[in-house]
């Protein structure tokens, strides 16, 4: 492991192939999760079966403590954009849940590994500017990652996501909360903006990990914190998506961590070489 560009951490080989089985975890644990969103369940609910499926598959929590966050989730329901506690609300018909979850798998020196990754559900039926938001929102993170190349920068990434978002409609997108690098920590440098030019920030290199996590709303970008220091939420009321993946780059291509088929079916359709094994 080496660091270059301030504090950029740069994985082994052995050290990604922890990542990916953290990744898998997560992965496995939103899709569980998905298959629970319902009228009905509350927020705590679903936190207690993505705790249940974290620990039974060897991992822990990365969420769960963390600067005392109290949930192995974020739920963030409509307008709470991101960071949602989970507790005591029951989704209603209509609603929409961002669910964030991360995982810290341990490599055979007991060295922890993170991956992180979110989705957007839809509560039954949705509005149809609601449904478009969240169609909108997960193909620029996916564009995002199609963007990157070895050799490129980190705002590579950046650009492709804000072109997307601007080319589909007037939207919000979230400036003051960006994707990030991550691996030995949850978060690390660097920063992945959701908007900006190509062509800046660190080099992107093999044994880079990022997670990239455009937050998009239908109305404007300011956002404020609730009393709970930690739920965001749109200031002029509007419904937000979330959507996130953790990746790496091969020789390849991207590699999709938190992707259960490792990002080749997505990547794949938007022509790009996919990198995984």
């Amino acid at each position: 492991m080496g660091l270059r560009d301030r504090g950029v951490e740069i994985k082994s080989p052995e050290q990604i192939a922890a990542m990916r089985r953290a990744g898998l975890v997560v992965g496995e644990t939103l899709e569980l999760l998905r298959g629970h969103v319902r009228a009905g369940v509350s927020t705590r609910e679903l936190d207690a079966v993505a705790e249940d499926n974290i620990r039974s598959s060897g991992a822990t929590p990365s969420f769960l403590g963390y600067h005392g966050f109290p949930g192995s989730i974020c739920a963030s329901v409509n307008d709470e954009v991101v960071h949602g506690i989970p507790g005591d609300r029951v989704l209603a018909e209509g609603d929409v849940v961002s669910i964030d979850c991360g995982a810290i798998m341990p490599d055979d020196s007991g060295q922890g590994w993170h991956g992180d990754a979110a989705i957007t559900v839809a509560v039954g039926a949705v509005r149809d500017e609601v449904t478009e938001l969240m169609r909108v929102t997960e193909e620029a993170m996916w564009r995002g990652i199609a963007a990157a190349r070895l050799g490129g920068r980190v705002t590579d990434i950046s650009a492709a996501v804000e072109r997307h978002v601007r080319s589909q409609g007037s939207y919000g997108i979230l400036e003051d909360y960006t994707g990030h690098g991550i691996g030995s920590a949850m978060h690390q440098p660097p920063d992945v903006p959701n908007y900006g030019r190509a062509g800046r920030g660190p080099k992107l290199v093999r044994g880079l990990a990022l997670a990239v996590e455009p937050m998009v709303t239908l109305g404007g970008k300011d956002v404020s914190t609730l009393d709970d220091d930690w739920t965001v939420v749109a200031d002029d009321g509007s419904w937000a998506a979330h959507f996130e993946h953790t990746f790496t780059l091969t020789e390849d291509g991207a590699w999709v961590l938190t992707a259960l088929d490792g990002g080749e079916a997505a990547l794949t359709a938007l022509g790009v070489p996919f990198g995984g094994r």
